[in-house]
């Protein structure tokens, strides 16, 4: 019991293990139990086996991803849970406090997941796209837990189609780490509409995301690059390559100068991120349907400084049954 305790105050975790000599879990020990056993007489150069400790205990492979570990979380009402390998080997630990992410950042962001998502038919006949499952979690849902993960705790959900589905899902977002209100839509606004529901006074930028992106992407880095550059507004950018399936010939006048065998041809195309400066909100129509590209337009006819930020980290939009099917490794 005392070995546990000092193990318990030096991990400060609140949780311990034991093991066997090949790192094997054997049981996990809080400081709820060891409480309770020495408030119930157990003595300090007790053994902490078999009655104190948990031999049922939830674990997880390394394996696992964010979702799946925060899902466990809740579900068990535990706020840690251990690494095993393959051999049942203790080999890190996943912590809500890791998992809900850093320290809270003051930014909201706005993630759009009201459109019909026709191009996804049959998929979103009884959902909006954003809610259609990759690897057996909706889209939107990936997107909130890595916002609250990167510390964002204040999110917008822009809904319009089969919006009851989406509301039932997330509710108030408290069992997502965070906090949510909805941009009902009466009518299809557009990818830059919904825009005109937020609240014009912000403090900080805002950050937009379309609801049909599986994307890695840190979003504190990206926030950080609008604000160091002082934009009214940044752009996610990815690279995107064209393979053409045919050889290119090089023409001046009517003469041939040149062939080149099925060349790739490489593109940075809007990757459905941004970056917005509370000013520029009221640029958003809410009159009539208006994409977020005419922000960004009004915003470079005006003068106004727009940056471009090149996204390295994963990246993918389900738009089509293809992406979907790329998506969940089909």
């Amino acid at each position: 019991m005392l070995d546990a305790l000092g193990a318990l105050e030096a991990g400060e975790q609140g949780i311990v293990f034991v093991c066997d000599g090949e790192r094997r879990v054997l049981g996990t020990l809080t400081d709820g139990d060891l409480r309770r056993a020495l408030i119930g007489g157990a003595p300090l150069d007790g053994c902490v086996l078999p009655d104190v400790m948990h031999r049922e205990f939830v674990a997880v492979p390394p394996t696992a991803d964010r979702a799946h570990v925060l899902d466990l979380m809740l579900a068990r009402k535990v706020e840690q849970i251990p690494i095993v390998d393959a051999k049942g080997r203790l080999v890190g630990l996943h912590t809500m406090r890791e998992i809900i992410g850093s320290a809270p950042r003051p930014n909201r962001a706005v993630i759009m997941a009201g459109g019909k998502g026709t191009r996804l038919r049959p998929y979103t006949e009884h959902v909006p796209k954003p809610m259609v499952r990759v690897a057996g979690r909706p889209m939107l849902e990936r997107l909130v837990l890595h916002l609250v993960g990167h510390g964002i705790r204040n999110i917008y959900l822009s809904v319009n189609y089969l919006s009851n589905v989406v509301e039932d899902h997330f509710g108030d977002g408290s069992n997502f780490g965070c906090t949510i209100t909805y941009l009902r839509e009466e009518r299809p606004l557009g990818s830059g509409g919904a825009l005109s529901l937020v609240p014009k006074d912000l403090p900080d930028p805002l950050l937009v995301l379309n609801g049909d992106l599986v994307t890695q992407i840190n979003v504190g880095r990206f926030i950080d690059f609008h604000t160091c550059g002082r934009y009214a507004a940044t752009m996610g950018l990815h690279a995107h390559a064209v393979e053409l399936p045919y050889g290119v010939a090089e023409v001046s006048g009517s003469n041939l100068t040149g062939l080149r065998e099925k060349p790739t041809e490489r593109f940075m195309v809007n990757a459905g991120l941004y970056v917005l400066s509370p000013e520029v909100l009221h640029y958003a129509r809410g009159d009539e349907e208006y994409r977020i590209t005419d922000l960004f337009r009004a915003c470079l006819d005006k003068g106004l400084p727009v940056g471009a930020y090149f996204i390295e980290d994963d990246w993918m939009d389900v738009g089509r049954p293809v992406d979907l099917e790329r998506a969940n490794g089909q």
